[in-house]
């Protein structure tokens, strides 16, 4: 027969567990206050960006129409938004972009592909006119939101003055306001700006726009973002990166790097020609280049890491890229920054001297005796331009970094490892992926420093500029997969790894930010923490800076303590990913406690919890009551930070 206990009863039992005197746990954790780590370094807390899927377009980027330029050419055989759904490396389906999203409007033949003089890129759409019926081209799927104000611009150009164009918005078949009227069309391209507010809510609204007179129109370019974007940008996606507080923010790939042209991304927005991207599918808009990049990493106030391309690139292509972004006024390539808008050097410190050249899925891969080769004489052209800047080398531990290091060591101040870790059935298993990866790593760099002459004084640290679980289907495009709070508790798993690998690990980099493996996640309403987009809110926000030593604990959580310095705290991350709960006693050595400051924590007794956009969130951080200094329990399935005043 069971025993009920009452509510005041139950509370009293806990008033007791917290508070009576004597050890209360079979797992004592010492912590010697005097042996002290090397500092954690902040770039820890890295992310990652790559023009891929719907990280920066559809994600932190507010332009709301696809294949604003014209990639595609418009025809009269329409598939709406000219998709198909395809698979990637079996981890789910997604749809991509095969055809143009734009639909033609009015009599059929009357919008075709202009190839002379395009706008940009390699054909511009023209509509033939008649005097009584309209046409033109439309794109559906656009998201309006009640009362928020749309700004946009159309480049258009007309063969004959008389022509006028028409810009509305239809919900359907369904006519539902006008944007604007646009008459006294040049024949040379000209940029016309409109602007509305909607006065509901759209789903699934549509742009249309239609001519009317004689002769041709040439529609060069269009754009369309809500009003309350932040020089471009999203400006919720936004105030989610500024709660993330990334001190460092990796750019433009990834794969995506070793294909990519700098200079397409530069000038003036709309001018910029539309590409087919390099690695990934879908189009590769260039709105987003290195002018904007900046000001991303100036709105979030964090590092710009920028990544070149030893892929497909020159030499002197990269060379060039590095006068551009640092160079002074004076310079060749700083003068057409200065052109482009920016007069003043971007001072870029980290650069990445490619990505994963060792694969052979990287375009321009090399053998690894090419590639060294290769890497060093990049290095020596950048460092020629601007001595000044700390580089990153491409790594992969095995041979391909022990190469590296012994053949260009002197060509590096830090060396990239990637990691990404699958799915299994286990709970324990799949947290511990990380962090035991981790440690691998870390392992093989100690034993390369032991090995290698003369690599040891260098103290070339990693840069673990890519690393997350990978796998699912993607929901939320192109490689956009949903995360558990088990990935959650792994994430923390390895933060724990990184800070008691604090000498050797300089910089890490979430792969990657926004949708794509994303730590936040959008759909065209609303944004959303992942679960592990929480955890590393939640461990820059409340974890020290220099991790202490810890023995004694022989128990299944993963602990980690180290000291807030600006607070003068000492804190302690507990990481439960059992289904029970545990604890353990705290003995403190060469230093004290005065009292506890306070405690919050991550949980949610289900591993397969997660967090959505337009929900409320099933995994956050809240602030919890715990008072004793020499005791710690933790729930299952849970993370907690302890402060303590020292």
């Amino acid at each position: 027969m069971k025993k009920l206990i009452s509510v005041s009863g139950f509370v009293a039992l806990l008033f007791i567990m917290n508070f009576c005197s004597g050890p209360k746990s079979k797992e004592t954790l010492t912590i010697d206050m005097s042996k002290n780590r090397e500092e954690i370094s902040p770039f820890i807390y890295g992310q990652f960006i790559e023009h891929l899927g719907r990280c920066i377009y559809g994600g932190i980027w507010s332009e709301m129409l696809e294949d604003r330029k014209f990639y595609f050419p418009v025809t009269d055989k329409y598939e709406p938004w000219g998709t198909r759904t395809d698979k990637f490396w079996n981890a789910g389906e997604f749809r991509i972009l095969v055809a143009s999203p734009w639909k033609t409007l009015g009599k059929k033949g009357s919008v075709k592909m202009a190839k002379s003089k395009p706008f940009t890129g390699q054909h511009t759409p023209e509509i033939t006119l008649s005097a009584k019926d309209p046409a033109g081209i439309s794109q559906e799927g656009l998201y309006l939101a009640k009362d928020m104000k749309y700004t946009g611009r159309v480049v258009l150009s007309s063969s004959k003055l008389q022509s006028e164009v028409k810009l509305a918005i239809y919900s359907g078949k369904f006519f539902v306001f006008d944007i604007t009227e646009i008459t006294g069309i040049p024949s040379d391209y000209k940029t016309f700006e409109f602007t509305f507010t909607s006065d509901r809510e759209i789903e699934n609204a549509s742009l249309q726009i239609t001519g009317l007179g004689k002769g041709t129109i040439r529609i060069g370019t269009v754009s369309l973002m809500p009003g309350d974007n932040i020089n471009g940008f999203n400006r919720e996606v936004i105030s989610y990166l500024k709660e993330l507080n990334s001190p460092v923010y990796r750019w433009p790939g990834g794969n995506f790097v070793s294909g990519y042209n700098w200079r397409d991304g530069i000038g003036d927005r709309d001018k910029r020609p539309p590409r087919k991207n390099p690695a990934w599918t879908g189009i590769e808009h260039n709105d987003v280049g290195i002018h904007e990049f900046m000001e991303l990493c100036k709105i979030l106030g964090t590092e710009p890491y920028v990544a070149v391309n030893t892929g497909l690139g020159t030499v002197d292509e990269v060379a060039q890229q590095v006068e551009y972004i640092n160079g002074s006024a004076s310079t060749e390539q700083g003068k057409l920054r200065t052109v482009n808008g920016h007069a003043d050097p971007y001072k870029v410190k980290f650069w990445a001297v490619g990505n994963e050249m060792y694969g052979d899925w990287q375009l321009g891969h090399i053998p690894l005796s090419e590639y060294v080769k290769k890497h060093v004489s990049m290095v020596e052209a950048m460092r020629k331009v601007d001595p000044s800047i700390k580089l990153v080398g491409v790594g992969a531990v095995g041979e391909w970094s022990r190469t590296m290091l012994t053949e260009g060591g002197d060509h590096m101040d830090l060396l990239s490892e990637h990691i990404y870790c699958q799915d299994t059935s286990d709970v324990r298993v799949h947290t511990a992926e990380i962090k035991d990866n981790i440690k691998r790593v870390a392992d093989v760099h100690r034993k390369y420093r032991a090995e290698i002459p003369g690599l040891n004084d260098k103290d070339i640290r990693i840069a673990m500029d890519e690393w997350n679980y990978w796998y699912g289907d993607y929901i939320y495009g192109e490689l956009g997969c949903r995360y558990f709070w088990r990935d959650g508790l792994g994430i923390a798993a390895g933060l724990h790894e990184y800070f008691r690998n604090s000498e050797i690990f300089y910089m890490a980099n979430y792969a990657q930010t926004v949708n794509v493996i994303g730590a936040i996640k959008t759909t065209d309403k609303d944004v959303q923490f992942e679960t592990t987009g929480i955890i590393l809110k939640f461990y820059r926000e409340h974890f020290g800076q220099k991790p202490i030593e810890l023995q004694g604990y022989n128990g299944p959580l993963d602990i980690s303590a180290a000291i807030d310095t600006v607070k003068n705290l000492l804190t302690i991350g507990v990481v439960n990913t059992d289904s029970i709960s545990h604890d353990f006693n705290i003995k403190y050595l060469n230093g004290k406690v005065t009292e506890t400051d306070s405690c919050y924590e991550v949980s949610n007794p289900d591993p397969m919890s997660y967090n959505e956009p337009g929900h409320t969130r099933m995994v956050d951080i809240k602030k919890v009551e715990w008072k004793s200094k020499d005791y710690i329990a933790v729930k299952p399935m849970t993370v907690l930070i302890y402060k303590y005043k020292l």
